[in-house]
């Protein structure tokens, strides 16, 4: 493995109940609170109530910005900012999942500059400093709640862009699995897709002698792959919530990636075809990482596939090369997706050839290559997305 400095600030609360240390936290840092969230689904699960009501026991002087999307445009970036920066903000709450998360790093970070967020999403310039923040998660997917990563769209030039910064780590996450129990059964489909992607976008890598790592990585695809079947028929068990929640942030906090560096050029393809589609992250990465694995699989690389099929999808490797067992893994993740409900087409979301070439103009519009397992390039876009149709 390569030399690594692991580093991760966020005070992780978790736990039924554990909303109630939301007071405490909050004080540490100021009274004028800005609270951030998505279209009002914590409105009718009784969420925004019990936020609301722990914060006026501090008597915090409270603004709202609602209407988050669920890919986080920079418009909306943009009024959270001029909020901050009218009122005199001095904390930010994201009440909600990944993309408020997402959504209020980015503002938290613009606050603090005269720079337009979005040349520091596309990296033109960096983040200075941020407003401090904290997070009340309410659905497990992305594991914003315990990075520094951020992801936000902008619909004007559509353009999707993951960017981060030392400056936006959570002060704390609150973390409360019941929060996730109104939690749509597609919708949680999508987050368990999404838990399961960003451990097989660190899977892939190229650097040596990481068995611990990949143990990590395949114990949580495995819990997923348990655990998921059950709760997609049980969506208010706390225990499966509970597991579930957990894998989604352990999956993304940079703990599973140690001394080395992931793929991530699926997250890229998908980032290109929700850009111009606005289609959910998670039903995107479900059809697209199958066709990446199968694009970007030959002999070179067959044994970390057959690794992965048959330390996590139960493939019997006997009498067989390690092309075909890596195939029969890559089949039997498209067999579990689907039966769970998730997407397998971009069909499905009503997209056609007719919109390939656009999308595979997003792909390498930051580089020509991308992609770290193998690098690939807007002909490869090209193939994969075609695939996928």
């Amino acid at each position: 493995m390569n030399n690594f400095t692991f580093y991760n600030p966020v005070k992780l609360i978790f736990g039924r109940g554990q909303l109630e240390q939301l007071p405490e936290e909050v004080s540490q840092y100021g009274k004028k609170v800005l609270v951030v969230y998505g279209g009002g689904s914590i409105k009718r699960n009784g969420v925004y109530d019990k936020v609301m009501d722990r914060l006026a026991a501090i008597d915090a002087e409270v603004h709202e910005l609602p209407g988050v999307e669920p890919n986080p445009r920079v418009s909306t970036v943009r009024k959270g900012i001029d909020l901050c920066k009218n009122e005199g903000i001095e904390f930010l709450l994201a009440v909600g999942g990944g993309s408020t998360i997402d959504a209020t790093k980015a503002i938290a970070a613009g606050a603090m500059t005269d720079t337009d967020i979005w040349d520091i999403v596309t990296k033109k310039e960096a983040a200075s400093d941020a407003l401090p923040f904290g997070t009340v998660l309410t659905i497990a997917a992305t594991g914003s709640e315990m990075n520094r990563g951020s992801v936000i769209t902008n619909w004007e030039t559509h353009e999707k862009h993951g960017w981060g910064s030392p400056y936006t780590y959570p002060k704390f996450s609150i973390l409360d699995p019941a929060n996730t129990f109104s939690v749509p059964r597609e919708q949680t489909v999508y987050g368990m897709v999404d838990i399961m992607s960003h451990v097989l976008e660190h899977y892939f890598h190229q650097t040596g002698n990481t068995p611990i790592q990949d143990r990590f990585c395949e114990s949580i695809l495995q819990t997923v792959k348990e655990t998921a079947p059950k709760l997609v028929e049980d969506l208010e068990n706390y225990e499966y919530r509970e597991t579930i929640m957990l894998s989604g942030t352990l999956a993304l906090n940079d703990m599973l990636n140690m001394g080395f560096r992931g793929d991530w050029a699926t997250h890229n393809l998908e980032h290109a075809v929700s850009a111009v589609h606005d289609i959910p992250h998670g039903g995107g990465l479900a059809v697209l990482f199958p066709n990446w694995m199968k694009h970007v699989l030959d002999e070179s690389n067959a044994e970390r596939f057959k690794q992965l099929a048959v330390r996590v999808f139960d493939v019997d490797a006997e009498g067989k090369s390690d092309y075909e067992a890596a195939m029969e893994g890559i089949d039997k993740l498209r067999a579990f997706w689907d039966s769970i409900g998730a997407p397998a087409t971009l069909g499905e979301y009503d997209i056609d050839e007719s919109t390939v070439e656009e999308m595979a103009d997003k792909t390498v519009i930051a580089r020509p290559e991308f992609g770290n397992f193998k690098q690939l390039t807007r002909d490869d876009s090209v193939q994969i997305l075609q695939a996928s149709l």
